[in-house]
Formats: structure tokens, sequence, C-alpha cells
């Protein structure tokens, strides 16, 4: 059901006839001090339509790899690919959605999003943009609040104009950290039903961060799980990427049945054992 053997080499290519990877990172490393990396040899692939978490103790590096992979962040070492070019600086062929919601408080909800697909295409009439706009509120359930300011709306809703601004721009790949982290249990478990449905209707590929191993199991088709680095008897040892965990539960699992799936519970065990045994946390 899972790999357990720490990760150090490249991803290798399907060989049963399945898509080739569509994002491939290969020996990323990241140092502030070239003594003591945060992490070191990191390298996975995605395939086109996947949806990878990944988690891991605060320190190991998950959120710099991201910015790597957004383009906002460059690492020591390595290299990072999208759809067979690498990733050098930000592109809106890579969607960011932060924990923080990141609008614009003088403008609407249309406005906001409005203003990502215009940036997106330049040429597009009002008319284009504000369909466009329409159909992505809709998606995430907003149509009610759409000439809203941010002012004016829940921190889940914010949320949800966040997701919907960041598919409205239909990027390749979306990229999510933490997303849901500062919403209460309710909300949360709700935006990620919504998030899933809309991920299975586009068939986007997602890499998203997250502390939460229950929010891993919902939403991923695989969980990558990182190690902080540490100092041992014979010196001080990277983090990395440790495991790479296939999720084998129904992709059309809901939050509310997660825990009467044949399969949930060791895979659940196997992802704390991790973290509280082997994450080598500061």
């Amino acid at each position: 059901m899972w790999n357990d053997k720490r990760t150090t080499g490249s991803l290798p290519q399907p060989s049963d006839g399945a898509a080739p990877c569509f994002l491939q990172v290969e020996g990323l490393q990241k140092a502030y001090d070239p003594s003591r990396p945060v992490f070191d040899a990191v390298s996975f692939g995605m395939r086109r339509g996947e949806f990878v978490c990944v988690i891991g103790h605060s320190g190991c590096g998950k959120t710099t790899i991201l910015n790597v992979l957004a383009g906002l962040d460059r690492a020591t070492a390595g290299h990072a690919f999208m759809d067979g070019r690498e990733i050098a600086g930000p592109s809106l062929d890579r969607g960011v959605v932060f924990q923080g919601h990141a609008l614009m408080p003088w403008l609407t909800v249309r406005g906001n999003i409005g203003f990502a697909v215009r940036s997106r295409w330049p040429d597009w009439s009002a008319a284009q943009v504000n369909a466009h706009v329409e159909r992505h509120v809709a998606l995430v359930g907003l149509d009610h609040a759409i000439d809203q300011k941010p002012a004016q709306l829940s921190g889940g809703m914010k949320q949800r104009v966040g997701i919907a601004r960041a598919f409205a721009i239909q990027p390749k790949m979306l990229l999510l950290d933490e997303p849901f982290g500062a919403l209460d249990a309710l909300t949360r478990g709700a935006i990620q039903d919504e998030l899933m449905d809309i991920v299975r209707q586009t068939q986007q590929t997602v890499f998203m961060i997250t502390h939460d191993v229950d929010e891993a199991i919902l939403l991923a088709d695989r969980i990558l799980l990182m190690g902080n680095g540490s100092d041992t008897a014979s010196g001080y040892v990277p983090g990395g990427l440790a495991e790479m965990v296939d999720n084998p539960l129904p992709r059309t699992r809901r939050r509310a049945d997660l825990h009467h799936l044949d399969g949930y519970y060791p895979l659940r065990n196997h992802i704390v054992d991790f973290l509280v045994h082997r994450a080598r946390a500061h």
C-alpha cells in the first residue's frame, strides 16, 4: 500500500503505459547555512491530474518547496520541471492559494477574480470576463456574494474567493499552502468537499501543504512525508523526503464517511507514526 523507503532518486517514469510525469523535481536542496541544509536530495514526480499533499513538521521545508514550484524562491541546488520546461520565476500557469486570502479589499468578489482573469486574457471583452468570473464564483457557491467586498465576507467565504480566483486563470498546476488552516472545523470540512468536487470536474493537478492528516487522506492521491534535519552522533543530517505514500481509498470519498472506509485507519496510523516517531522534529 505504501513505500517505506527513503526516496533519494528521481521518480522513475511509469512502465505500465500510464502518462509520464507532468511535474518532475530532481535533487532539490535548500541551505541558508551551507553546512546545514534545511533539506537535501528531494526528488519526486507528479502526473497530470494528480492531487499530492505534503505533510511534515514545521521547519522541514514544505513551504520552501512550494515556493520553488511557484517560482517565488530559488533552490540552492536541483531542478524542477513542469510540462517539460524548467520552472524559473512566477507564471500564470501555476495558481497559488496561501493561508491568507490576499484579496484586494477595495474590490468586490467579481472585481478580485476579474482582475486575475484580465491578467490571463487581456484581449477578452468585458462580457467574456464577466461570464468567466460568474461561472467560477458559482463553482464555490458564492453567487449571492459576488458584488460584496472582502470586509463583508466570512473567513471561509474569503478562502472560497481565493480558490475561485486560482481556478479561474486555468493554471496547469494549483499550489495550496495550508489554505484552510485558519478556518473552523465545520467551514474547513465544507470547503474541502467543495475543493474535491471542483478538482474532479476540472481534473486539476494540485500540490498542497497541510498539517492535517485527515485532510491529506481526504484530498490526496499520494502523500509525501517530509522529515526535519537533525544532529546525530555522526554529524548533521539534513531533512528531506522520507516516504511517498499511495492513498488506497476510493477517490469519491467524503469527509463525513472517511473513518468508515476500509484502509483508513492503517493509512492514518502509518502517517501519525511517522510524524511522532520518525520525522525528527526540532
